[in-house]
């Protein structure tokens, strides 16, 4: 749990090498325009980053949560918007037809999604309804053949250049949550339409669209998972995000660190170092230690699932940890830098855009609290 294995450490070693030549040299530029980098994902794609955990039978790379969650880390250490990508293209659409798709669905999808042929978007929050999945107005009407949906969907990442969706629809509003069930939408279609591009803050270079459902057909063959269990399967896949993203928020994290000790040890105030001035070392050693121990709790919650267990608790804490810490080094990092910290010439004030996400993405810190002590207090 402590010591990586030999793969993944190939696997790190493999992604560093890659992040330096393709994404650490164009990753300003990227965000400064807003520019989604389609042909990126293609490369990653050949890597077999694309389908890190997506068995090989379906063209994916067959490993573990763990390794998936240390290629978001490598990626996000120079981009946050293409570790976001990575991350939500893998833990969301791709993941949940890996979870609850038949035989027929996942042959027909995953190889093209795997391979970053195709990249997905996963349709769950809506204008009115975030944290809140009882709210979804997004409604799917039975007809002959299939369902007739309609309604609308906002903060959609991949949501303007993903070519397959899946989106989830209220089938049962007596039922609420539990009335909510999960489709296949291949883009574009008739009834589908692209609203506005998010002006995000930070992960300018990941698109985030809002999307529109007018009397858009699916056939039956597109209900994902069970009627009326796509809620249920939402949290399962949710448990998995929470890692991935709390890995992203960790190399976003980290590389604030890594500036701040760097610019720290080149920067001289009256004759001094800057870190060797007290008050500088208090503030990298409180970010090292909780990345570090954001990084084991990561750790915690991939072995368990990994080994069959749950580990819902453990994948908000390790979320909760990884994102707060993050946003905290990003911010010391740019008190570090001074005044520089807050222009554009250096990337830490990029990292603490970007990190912010962190906090709000695939459950909010407020949320998760609220994951936690209902585990904990079940069994009290």
């Amino acid at each position: 749990m402590f010591e990586l294995k030999e793969d993944h450490q190939m696997l790190c070693q493999m992604m560093r090498d890659f992040v330096a030549k393709e994404i650490e040299p164009h990753a300003a530029e990227w965000d400064q325009k807003a520019e989604f980098p389609r042909d990126l994902y293609r490369k990653l794609g050949e890597l077999g980053i694309m389908g890190v955990c997506i068995p090989e039978a379906y063209g994916g790379s067959g490993m573990d949560l763990l390794s998936l969650a240390l290629a978001v880390e490598e990626i996000a250490r120079a981009d946050g918007s293409a570790a976001l990508t990575v991350a939500s293209h893998n833990s969301l659409c791709s993941g949940h037809i890996a979870l609850a798709g038949n035989e027929q669905q996942k042959k027909k999808y995953l190889p093209a999604l795997a391979s970053g042929q195709k990249l997905g978007a996963w349709g769950l929050t809506e204008p009115g309804s975030g944290s809140d999945a009882a709210g979804m107005r997004t409604k799917a009407v039975k007809t002959e053949g299939g369902w007739i949906l309609n309604g609308s969907k906002i903060f959609i990442t991949q949501g303007s250049v993903g070519d397959i969706a899946v989106i989830l629809a209220s089938t049962d509003a007596q039922k609420k949550q539990h009335g909510i069930s999960a489709f296949i939408v291949e883009l574009p279609c008739k009834g589908f339409s692209v609203g506005r591009h998010l002006d995000k803050a930070g992960m300018r270079a990941s698109d985030t669209a809002e999307l529109f459902l007018d009397d858009v057909f699916v056939p039956d063959e597109n209900l994902l998972g069970e009627l009326n269990a796509g809620f249920t399967d939402t949290l399962k896949i949710l448990d998995r995000g929470r890692v991935t993203i709390g890995s992203l928020a960790l190399g976003l994290g980290e590389s604030a660190l890594d500036h701040a000790i760097k610019y720290s040890a080149e920067r001289r105030q009256f004759q001094t170092r800057l870190c060797d001035f007290e008050a500088l070392q208090q503030m990298i050693a409180e970010s090292h230690a909780e990345l570090e121990a954001a990084r084991l709790l990561l750790f915690k919650a991939a072995d368990r699932q990994a080994n069959g267990q749950s580990f819902c608790k453990e994948a908000a804490e390790a979320k909760l940890l990884a994102s707060e810490a993050a946003t905290r080094a990003c911010n010391r990092a740019i008190q570090i830098h001074g005044g520089y910290g807050y222009s554009k010439e250096f990337p830490v004030e990029r990292l603490w855009r970007d990190a912010k996400l962190c906090e709000i993405g695939e459950g909010t810190s407020e949320i998760l609290r609220l994951v936690i002590s209902r585990r904990i207090l079940k069994g009290a």
